[in-house]
């Protein structure tokens, strides 16, 4: 053995050594039949962009579980893929393009899609070649992209399901709309901030008595060309007489109707609410059951159309500016407050969300299932209740309990080029939706006109991912497939627990509803990466690490074991390059006290000999620390896991065992007792230590006596110790 671990020189060799292997592959696995199959589909990232430091945790530790149980006999199967990411691939597709001078606008959509697909097939092989860096023993022959045409037809079969069953539907509904990328999102893209505003008092002049009036509060005087009522509590006295009457909207000077409506807070404002169903979703509802006009006074570029008068042609600040201006000119703004509240904004350029109507596809979330008396929601929810599905740590239950009682129709159409189509077709005589799959329909569904158009919008991306657990291990055969039927249910999804309603949450409502059973047993989820001072990881805060520049300098194994030692579940992972550093030393160590012990078994021949008390208690203690480290795993305590055996190793082994048989050793006193004791505990050692830091124990592995450069010791598949 070299007298350094050199990691630059020993990691690719033996990545390549277990890829020749075979052995990531579990059809070419040998594992106990005995044993249940142990499966993990890897969250797909996003084929736009290198990994991130927070993808080095997830992957770090499906690695760690994937090896884990492969050492167990397991025939395990962890099956990696990217996602095509739609808006978020676009927008990153278009600043690209931005810096050469150019514009996405400039392409049709077929030269654009072409694009970004080259773009993105660059990037899915960056992201490989990184996730091979980092050790990740995934099984490449089946690796998956979110737009391969086998994920596709799944989606798509999915999508025709809902719309047989009657759960998927289009119509005209508020939707959160970005007036910058011209999209629609879905309530869980909206990134809510605090805002300091002011809360505008604005009278509005009954009709028939011009000196008497109604007081509204709100923040968007802007809006109010497209008020179409005002609206009171019924149970509030003050306004009970003035129900049915008619008042005049001060801007444009319209009748509208006093309505009266149990959703109106009496204790908000004025308690009288003026209702503007085109621009915002409590007003809409209100609408709706009223059937009051729907004035839509914004354009979907952000500027405001005809319909709204005097501020027609302006912005939204612009219009804000001026209805003031003229509300104080004809007397009806009586005041305003400061008030902070909560505002929704696009998640990606921060611009203010803006609810519009649009003719969107919905995904109907409570309505009851045919033949069932149960909605889609009821089926996550009861999986969860009922501990079919556990999720760690069990804090974020009620957090998803929380929001699955409060879960709204679901808007999966996007305004964007990059995705998967939506196949749907609108016919333009019988004004009728309908989906197709299977082929370019000539004719209505409906009405038989041959007048249609082809949907142009294209699927959330969350819709097409939420169903990544039973699409990726389909074939041709469906529910039929082989892997299906031997991997699925899966049994871990680990992932940030930040995306637990945009991901985990739809993935056990779709994957139940479309194969009856849970897409996976457990869910696993880990913190926010941030450095020493607890800061949240930033660009524009300098604090990011590159893991790919991590592991150049320190290798794999330390940024392993430092995104491991102090990560529990549900909680942020501080990392910082000195924490790196620290777990470099100790592969150092790992391989220094290694290299001693093998050189000093070139005459041990194996055999176990007759040992005496203080050897047999040292492994007896061993043997604790052996099944405290095995229960930890179990029990997903990865963290605990791995600061036991790094104490054990560094403390315990190489700073006294070591010691004490070196001597022993040298002075050839219970020569045999003392080589049975440094074997036995440094290949058990090396193989606990292996889900951590593969590369450097796979390396001395075949250094050992009896093991070099045998295919079938490979660590990968050693058996864990018992």
């Amino acid at each position: 053995m070299d007298k350094v671990y050199e990691h630059q020189k020993t990691e690719k060799n033996i990545y390549q050594l277990w890829e020749k292997s075979g052995f990531f592959n579990p059809d070419k696995l040998p594992f106990d039949k005995k044993s249940k199959p142990f499966c993990i589909i890897m969250p797909p990232p996003n084929a736009n962009a290198p990994l991130h430091i927070g993808h080095g945790v997830f992957v770090t530790l499906q690695d760690l579980m994937i090896r884990f149980q492969r050492m167990r006999g397991r025939r395990t199967l962890w099956l990696p893929g990217t996602d095509h990411a739609g808006f978020e691939t676009q927008v990153v597709f278009e600043k690209e393009l931005e810096k050469q001078g150019k514009s996405g606008l400039e392409m049709n959509r077929d030269e654009f899609y072409k694009s970004v697909w080259q773009y993105t097939q660059k990037n899915k092989k960056i992201v490989r070649d990184q996730l091979k860096l980092l050790g990740a023993s995934c099984d490449w022959s089946r690796e998956k992209f979110t737009l391969d045409k086998d994920i596709q037809k799944t989606v798509y079969q999915t999508l025709e399901k809902l719309w047989k069953d009657g759960l998927l539907y289009r119509g005209k509904r508020i939707v959160n709309y970005c007036p910058k990328h011209k999209t629609a999102f879905s309530e869980l893209e909206v990134k809510y901030q605090e805002q300091k505003d002011f809360l505008y008092f604005v009278r509005y002049r009954l009709k028939e008595e011009k000196n008497k009036w109604i007081t509204v509060a709100t923040t968007r005087p802007e809006t109010i060309p497209g008020d179409t009522a005002i609206a009171v509590n019924p149970k509030d006295n003050r306004y009970k007489k003035l129900i049915n009457k008619i008042v005049i909207e001060p801007i444009t000077k319209r009748e509208i109707p006093i309505i009266a409506d149990k959703d109106v807070e009496i204790d908000f404002g004025t308690g009288a609410l003026k209702i503007t169903p085109a621009h915002d979703s409590l007003d809409f509802e209100i609408g709706q059951r009223h059937h009051l006009e729907t004035r839509g006074t914004l354009d979907f570029n952000g500027y405001f159309n005809e319909l709204a008068g005097p501020l027609a042609g302006l912005n939204v600040s612009q219009a804000r500016e001026k209805s003031i201006t003229i509300l104080q000119a004809n007397g009806s703004l009586v005041k305003k407050e400061e008030y902070v509240h909560q505002v929704g904004h696009c998640y990606k350029c921060n611009s203010r969300i803006e609810p519009m109507i649009m003719d969107q596809w919905f995904i109907a979330m409570t309505k009851l299932l045919p033949k069932k008396n149960k909605s889609l929601k009821d089926l996550a929810i009861n999986a969860v209740k009922k501990g079919e599905i556990k999720i760690i740590p069990s804090r974020f239950e009620k957090v998803f309990f929380h929001w699955m009682n409060n879960i709204k129709d679901w808007n999966i159409s996007r305004q964007i080029r990059w995705g998967i189509p939506i196949p749907a077709y609108h016919c333009e005589d019988c004004k009728e939706s309908f989906i197709q799959i299977d082929k370019i329909p000539k004719k209505c569904l409906y009405c038989q006109s041959k007048n249609i158009k082809k949907d142009t919008d294209v699927l959330d991306t969350w819709f097409s991912s939420g169903q990544w657990p039973y699409a990726t291990l389909f074939d041709k055969q469906g529910l039929k497939s082989k892997d299906f039927k031997t991997f699925y249910p899966t049994d871990i999804m680990e992932t940030g627990w930040d995306i637990l309603f945009f991901w985990v949450a739809r993935m056990i409502i779709l994957g139940i509803y479309y194969t009856g059973k849970i897409p996976f047993k457990y869910v696993y989820l880990h913190g926010l990466v941030r450095d020493k001072d607890r800061q949240k990881m930033s660009k524009s805060k300098g604090n990011v690490i590159d893991p790919l520049a991590v592991i150049d300098v320190y290798g794999a194994d330390a940024l392993r074991m430092a995104l491991i030692i102090g990560n529990t579940a549900g909680n942020d992972i501080v990392i910082s390059e000195e924490k790196i550093k620290g777990y470099r030393n100790f592969a150092n160590k790992i391989w220094n006290a290694s290299r001693f012990v093998i050189s000093n078994l070139n005459d041990y021949d194996g055999k176990k000999p007759i040992l005496n008390t203080k050897d047999k208690k040292i492994l007896i203690a061993f043997e604790k620390t052996k099944q405290k480290i095995t229960k930890n795993l179990e029990n997903f305590k990865f963290s605990l896991a791995g600061e036991a055996l790094y104490h054990y190793f560094w403390h315990t082994f190489a700073d006294k065992i070591i010691e004490e048989m070196k001597n022993r050793i040298k002075e050839n006193q219970d020569k045999k007792q003392a080589q049975y004791i440094l074997d036995i505990i440094l290949k058990d050692c090396l193989k606990m230590l292996h889900p951590f830091m593969p590369f450097a124990t796979e390396a001395i592995w075949q250094k050992l006596p009896h093991y070099k450069n045998k295919k079938d010791n490979l660590l990968i598949i050693t058996q864990w110790p018992q």
